[in-house]
């Protein structure tokens, strides 16, 4: 039996510009980290006394005695690609998903993870991460960019770039103190509403010629960002700061991106106190992120009163196997 634990996303600057189609021929950049909320992939071989040979629960339960009748796209082209047979797949989370997290790559990364080491193989998070890649951009053929399933693969607090059909993974160089302070000073709460990123991308259409000047503008960002980081003697408060101008740009790369519903709250955090924050994902729905000073966060909470507020902290480990058991398999004689 194997389980593994993989963290969500959150991405702060750069999002979009991480689609193949924008920097295969521009260059994308993307300042993101992982935090303390995590997908749950529990992985055995189903003894053979049912009438079924895989038996997969997430939102779903599925039991099927072919794999090419698994209805979930990920799992089963998962294990076509890794040649999986007779499993018991479960997956939890302590977010829900469909959320602007990442939740659905970090799935990937995770049961990817499992199946490599049922197989009693090592995958590092270079290779997990491309594998995660090609099951859900080119197996499942699901329009999004590449920065989820790197983040969840990589964990941390990281700049990634994105150069020709290829990346590099930098870490955010920022003191353990001003890292604290700066996760103190953002709050996170839950709209309620879900979407299917990959719907969102393909009704933006992000990477269309009229919204190049925006995601030009986003990319450069992620350095102005990066560098109130790292530089001590910058204002932290300029992060909150370029969030609020950040969310600005995005918005105008697509309809999809905000509501009116989203408008409203955003605002309401902002006249509440906060100083900048953005959807998180795509857009349509999932989390609200607001960057704000110590003295007026309760005053943001209470605007958000209808929303649930959702504590967090960072973290540094990207997905691990947290339970390992191996076991003798013997595959079935055809």
């Amino acid at each position: 039996m194997i389980i593994t634990k993989t963290p969500f996303r959150m991405s702060f600057f750069g999002g979009g510009t991480d689609v193949e189609e924008y920097f295969k021929e521009y260059g994308g950049s993307v300042l993101s980290t992982t935090f303390d909320k995590y997908c749950y992939v529990n992985v055995r071989h189903l003894p053979r006394f049912f009438d079924y040979s895989t038996e997969v629960v997430y939102s779903k339960t599925e039991r099927v005695t072919k794999v090419e009748d698994i209805k979930h796209p990920a799992i089963k082209n998962a294990m076509t690609l890794l040649d999986m047979h007779e499993i018991r797949l479960t997956y939890e989370a302590d977010l829900p998903a469909r959320s602007g997290l990442g939740t659905s790559s970090s799935f990937a990364v995770g049961m990817l993870n499992a199946f490599y080491a049922l197989k009693g193989k090592y995958a590092d998070k270079r290779k997990l991460a491309d594998k995660a890649i090609y099951l859900e951009r080119v197996l499942c053929n699901e329009s999004g960019g590449w920065q989820d399933q790197i983040a969840a693969a990589f964990g941390g607090f990281n700049r990634i770039e994105f150069k020709d059909r290829d990346y590099e993974v930098f870490p955010v160089i920022i003191s353990p103190e001003r890292k604290c302070e700066l996760n103190k000073n953002l709050l996170m709460f839950f709209t309620g509403f879900t979407r299917f990123s990959s719907d969102i991308q393909k009704t933006n259409n992000i990477n269309g010629k009229d919204k190049l000047s925006q995601l030009n503008e986003m990319k450069s960002l992620v350095y102005e960002a990066e560098k109130i980081l790292i530089d001590k003697n910058s204002d932290l408060d300029d992060f909150g700061r370029l969030m609020d101008h950040t969310w600005k740009l995005k918005k105008q790369t697509g309809s999809a991106v905000s509501t009116s519903n989203i408008d409203m709250l955003y605002e309401k955090g902002i006249k509440a106190g906060a100083l900048g924050g953005k959807l998180l994902g795509a857009g349509g729905g999932g989390f609200l992120v607001f960057y704000v000073q110590p003295e007026y966060k309760e005053n943001v909470k209470k605007a958000m009163s209808d929303l649930l507020y959702i504590p967090f902290e960072f973290e540094d480990g990207g997905t691990r196997v947290i339970y390992y058991k191996a076991e003798n398999y013997v595959p079935c004689e055809k």
